[in-house]
Parts: structure tokens; C-alpha cells; sequence
């Protein structure tokens, strides 16, 4: 028997069953919906953790002050103070894969503009800490060099404390704020950032000359940490390196001795939130592809059952001469058809959900044809594996018993 025949019987078979047709399908759909939903999140997620590691900087490397050890309780990275300026100097002189170094110092202060208050992060760092932070200025100029020597009380605002001390729209250039009480000329405002992924508004900053916050505002002998810039994304690790060798050796440090700074650089938070995004993913894939496995066995429940359904019908085709292959072929091929039919409405009905998801709940996505073309061999594998059981079935029947079957 050719195959159009056998097709023609199969989907003249699935048709005089619109509903239960449509129930067995509706297992695969919702499977092959989730897959690609939760696959679409979780790669927007990680496609926005990378780009809030690269919003970090150029080829940046951070260092931090080392972690507590107080009473055997040991805290972590940044719980006691080890930075100095002079480390920051001796990274810029001694290191030769290091093109910028910015020292920096972050506190929180109240800022007040006329009647209008508002609290945000204060930042003090030199002009590189504009270029490895990428930040470009919007409208105005970033200090000068004088300025930092001079320890100037200017500064240069985010947009959101523009919005909030001068209103949205508003040139703030050549006004006066007062952080702490201490007046502060406004030279520059910073191009908008937006949030980053952990939700931290990025325009909600102050950013000052070192000096003048390192010595008006905080009054510390320590800072925060140094903002390095290698001069190759290549490098990164070898200038990590070599600026771990740099602060060991002015901080005095023997051999066998632990750092008491911490370094971070691009590529290792990357690879971090990469592996972690990846693995929520495939969780997320995981789950969503047990309502696919559960749709396969709603296929061979209703294959089983139209087998006992139609005994009568295969015993009257075997009797005027067809093969146990031919009843095999035309039972896989309703199952296939399922299959493949769940499966595109699925990817369609993911995609949707994909997208309202972004639309109303703000959430990054990102749907890849890897996870279409992955949902769609997965929807057949399913109709073929669940669906050979029940054909095989129907293919055995000993036509005479068949002929009998009430």
C-alpha cells in the first residue's frame, strides 16, 4: 500500500476526531510552549547579566580590599580596609599591561538644590574612572586636572538626581548643589545608563574629583577600591596577576601569606552569572520538558484506546490483504502527525507567551532557533517513541480474533 494512501487513511481517522485529537495534542503543545518560554527568559537573562558585567567597564579589573578575620569568623571581600592611594600609584607605575587606574572612594549623602533634597551614592575617582566605567557625558565636561590636584568642589550629576533636584529636561550646568552642607559647582551631567540587572539604578550618582571627596567628604586615610583598566581584553588575566604581584609586594606580604585584597575581572563575574544564568536555564528547560513527556504518554493512551476502537476495522483491512506494516505505518503516522502538528502549535503558542511576558512583566527574552529547532525534534521524538508501542500493537492482531473482537 503506498504511503499517501496510508496517510490519507490516518488523517481521515484523526478527523473523525476533532476533540480527542485536539485533548492528545494539547499535552505537546503545552510542553513545547513552556520549553521555549522558559528557554527565552532564561537566555534573556543571560544575555542582560552580560551586558550589565560589560557596563562595568572596558577590559576593567576591580580590586577590592581584603576580607575580616576577626575572632575565626572571617567576612568577606571588602569587610576591612587595606586599599591606600599609594596602591593605586604603584598599579599605574609597575604595571605595564594596566593602561588606566583610577583610585576610588563612594560614600552616600544627602544633596539639596533650593527646596529639593535627594540621598544618593557619592563617587570620587579621577577622569579614568570615566573611561573604564565607559560613562559618557551628556551634557557640560568632566573635571580637569587641576581640579583633581586642587581637590575643586565640582562634580558631575546622573541623570536621575538631575531629574529629581532640578526636574526631568532640566541644564543643571554652572548651578551649585550642596552635598553635606558643602557647596558643589555642577560642571557636567552623565549620558543615561538606566538599571542593571541586580536592579541598581546606574544614573542615581554623584561623581566628584578623588581629592575633594577622599578629603572634604570622608576624611579616610583608606579608599574603597581601585578601578584598573587592562589594555587588552587578552591580557586581563595577566595584568590580574600582575597586579596581585604589585599589592603583595607594598603591602609587605611573605610567601605563604593570604592576599588581603580581592581582585575581580570582567571575565570572571562573565563567566560566574554566565554559569549561573545557564544553569537556571536548563532547570527551567528541565521542568518544562516533563509536560512534554506527559503529553507523549497522552499520545499512547489514545493510541491504545483507538486501537481497541478500531480492532474490527484493522481485522476487515488485514482480511482483504493488508500487512501488519501497513496497520504499523498508518498507526505511527497518526501519532507522528500529532506529534508534529503539537509541536508547531506549541512553538507558536510559546512564542506568544514569550513575548506578553516581556511586554507586561518587563522581563528580558531572547527566543534563539536553537530553542525552536530543539522543541520541534523533541515534539517528534515524542510522537514517534510513544506512538510505536500502540502501532506495533495494532500491527500483532491476529486478523481472525480481530474479525470476532465485539
Amino acid at each position: 500500500m503506498r504511503i499517501s494512501n496510508l496517510l490519507k487513511v490516518a488523517l481521515r481517522s484523526l478527523n473523525r476526531n476533532k476533540m480527542r485529537t485536539f485533548l492528545t495534542m494539547l499535552g505537546i503543545i503545552i510542553g513545547v510552549a513552556s520549553v521555549i518560554a522558559m528557554l527565552a527568559i532564561g537566555q534573556g537573562s543571560k544575555q542582560n547579566v552580560q551586558a550589565s558585567v560589560a557596563s562595568l567597564g572596558i577590559n576593567s579589573i576591580m580590586v577590592f580590599p581584603g576580607s575580616s578575620n576577626q575572632g575565626g569568623v572571617r567576612g568577606g571581600a571588602g569587610t576591612t580596609a587595606t586599599l591606600k592611594v599609594d596602591d593605586a600609584l604603584a598599579i599605574a607605575e609597575r604595571c605595564d599591561l594596566v593602561d588606566h587606574v583610577s583610585p576610588v572612594v563612594q560614600t552616600r549623602a544627602q544633596v539639596i538644590y533650593g527646596a529639593q533634597n535627594w540621598n544618593t551614592t557619592i563617587v570620587g575617582g579621577n577622569n579614568d574612572y570615566f573611561y573604564i566605567r565607559n560613562l559618557n557625558i551628556e551634557t557640560g565636561n568632566t573635571f580637569t586636572e587641576a581640579d583633581l590636584r586642587a581637590a575643586s568642589k565640582v562634580c558631575v550629576l546622573g541623570q536621575t538626581v538631575v531629574t529629581n533636584l532640578f526636574g526631568a529636561g532640566a541644564n543643571p550646568i554652572g548651578r551649585t548643589i550642596r552635598i553635606n552642607q558643602i557647596p558643589f559647582e555642577v560642571v557636567g551631567t552623565l549620558s543615561p545608563k538606566g538599571q542593571n540587572t541586580f536592579g541598581r539604578d546606574e544614573d542615581d550618582i554623584i561623581i566628584a574629583p578623588f581629592n575633594t571627596v577622599y578629603k572634604r567628604l570622608m576624611n579616610s586615610t583608606y579608599i574603597n577600591m581601585i578601578l584598573v583598566s587592562a589594555i587588552s581584553q587578552n591580557s586581563m588575566d595577566a595584568a590580574t596577576a600582575q597586579i596581585g604581584q604589585v599589592l603583595r609586594q607594598t603591602h609587605k606580604l611573605g610567601p605563604g601569606t593570604p592576599d588581603d585584597f580581592t581582585i575581580r575581572n570582567q571575565a570572571e563575574l562573565s563567566n560566574i552569572f554566565g554559569s549561573v544564568t545557564k544553569e537556571m536555564t536548563i532547570l527551567l528547560a528541565a521542568i518544562a520538558s516533563i509536560s512534554i513527556v506527559v503529553g507523549g504518554i497522552g499520545i499512547m493512551n489514545i493510541m491504545l484506546v483507538s486501537v481497541t476502537e478500531r480492532t474490527r476495522e484493522i481485522g476487515i483491512r488485514m482480511a482483504v490483504g493488508a500487512k501488519g506494516s501497513h496497520v504499523m505505518t498508518q498507526f505511527m503516522i497518526e501519532a507522528i502527525f500529532i506529534g508534529i502538528l503539537g509541536g508547531i502549535l506549541g512553538i507558536v503558542l510559546g512564542v506568544l507567551v514569550s513575548m506578553l511576558v516581556a511586554h507586561f512583566a518587563g522581563w528580558p527574552i531572547s527566543i534563539t532557533l536553537f530553542s525552536i529547532l530543539l522543541s520541534s525534534i523533541f515534539s517528534v521524538v515524542v510522537g514517534v517513541f510513544f506512538g510505536w508501542y500502540p502501532a506495533r500493537k495494532a500491527a500483532n492482531l491476529d486478523p481472525i480474533d480481530a474479525l470476532r473482537y465485539e
